[in-house]
């Protein structure tokens, strides 16, 4: 049987960490058996938020998709392109923009969630507001059946689908609808409990060295009401132990978590154990990550054979869309 067709992307706006991994690329790697995986580097929606500053965007792409071949995206099985490299995405956009209302977008969950949180940015534009229609050129480009998302992207999905809908009534049955596709993601907060972000200086990126783990590791807030070594620690609530149930020996998780119950050890030292685990965990990762970045013409003719491909199915795509819409 021919394999469905996910399609997903992210902005490069720099270095990939540990929520990165956990919340998305792990996923990605093992969709790579059971789909026909389309993985996009979004530089064009990296604009929306961050438009006065570009310079770093071009950096960024290649940073980014060395990320995603150290943790195990194949060409082999995947399609790897950048967004603005496939003008037809902007086209697609255009055409889209025209028949979506703008109550949609202003009802949109994330924008309103982020114009609060970014408010130190002039967020006032057409292209943050429309970003989600983009999305939906970007998705519906490739007529992908799935959409690997977290929780919080569903709304995006769900927008995306109402879009296809309008498109089809009007113009005939051209695309599928598709669907969000949801994973279990471990809960993994940054290194002063909130969430892991570039932005907020809290994360551990997956090209760290094993002593950068180890300095930033240390910094990690723990049980906030375990003051001293002698007080009685709760897993429950330190972050550090979750970071242990994903990189330690079970056994030696359980043993740990007593040991923090019972004040047997200190949090200075559970920290120093789970570092190492860490860096033992990632290793694979900054293994791979040398070997393309010692040959970089390796990464550059990946990105242009993930290009031609992507830009030969979008183009098929285009032609189709411009003579339904009859302006061809």
């Amino acid at each position: 049987m021919e394999k469905k067709r996910i399609l997903s992307g992210m902005r490069p706006t720099g270095p990939l960490h540990l929520g990165n991994l956990l919340g998305a690329l792990a996923n990605w790697k093992s969709l790579q058996d059971t789909y026909d995986c389309f993985f996009f580097v979004a530089d064009w929606h990296a604009l929306t938020t961050d438009y006065e500053k570009t310079g770093d965007i071009e950096k960024n792409i290649r940073q980014m998709m060395l990320d995603w071949l150290s943790v195990g995206l194949d060409p082999e099985r995947s399609t790897l392109f950048v967004q603005s490299h496939v003008k037809e995405h902007a086209e697609l956009f255009l055409l889209l923009s025209m028949i979506t209302p703008v109550p949609w977008l202003e009802r949109n969950p994330t924008y309103k969630d982020q114009i609060v949180q970014l408010e130190n940015k002039d967020l006032s534009t057409f292209g943050f507001l429309g970003y989600p229609v983009l999305q939906a050129a970007d998705i519906i480009m490739y007529k992908a059946h799935c959409v690997p998302v977290g929780v919080d992207q569903v709304p995006h999905v769900e927008l995306t689908r109402e879009i296809v809908r309008r498109f089809n009534f009007l113009y005939g049955e051209v695309f599928p609808e598709p669907e969000a596709l949801l994973a279990p993601t471990p809960k993994i907060l940054g290194a002063d409990r909130r969430k892991m972000s570039k932005s907020y200086g809290n994360a551990i990126y997956l090209s760290d060295t094993p002593e950068m783990i180890g300095k930033r590791v240390s910094e990690m807030v723990t049980d906030p009401a375990r003051m001293r070594k002698k007080d009685p620690g709760d897993p429950g609530v330190c972050n550090v132990h979750s970071f242990h149930a994903l990189y330690t020996p079970p056994s030696r998780v359980e043993e740990i978590a007593l040991a923090c119950r019972a004040a047997q050890i200190g949090c200075v030292e559970c920290k120093k154990i789970m570092a190492e685990n860490l860096a033992q965990g990632l290793g694979p990762i900054r293994e791979k990550r040398a070997f393309y970045e010692s040959q970089p013409g390796l990464v550059e003719q990946v990105i242009v054979e993930g290009d031609q491909k992507a830009r030969a199915i979008a183009r098929k795509t285009m032609e189709e869309v411009r003579r339904v819409v009859k302006v061809d």
